[in-house]
C-alpha cells in the first residue's frame, strides 16, 4: 500500500472526528471520546478466503 490507510469511525464511541496521532504510525485520536488508538496491519491469512458452502444463512 502506497497511501496510508484511514479509519472512518472511532473503534470506541463511532464518531468521525478522528485526527492522526503524534504517538506514531497508525496511532489516531479521537476528539469525541478523548481516546487514542493504533491500527496495525498484521498479515494476510495462510487459508485465504473460503467460500461458505450453504449459499446463506438457513432460517
Amino acid at each position: 500500500m502506497s497511501e496510508r490507510a484511514a479509519p472512518f469511525y472511532c473503534p470506541y464511541c463511532g464518531d468521525e472526528d478522528l485526527r492522526p496521532s503524534e504517538q506514531g504510525h497508525g496511532a489516531w485520536e479521537c476528539a469525541a471520546c478523548n481516546r487514542a488508538f493504533q491500527l496495525k496491519f498484521l498479515g494476510l491469512l495462510a487459508r485465504g478466503v473460503q467460500p461458505s458452502e450453504g449459499g446463506g444463512d438457513e432460517i
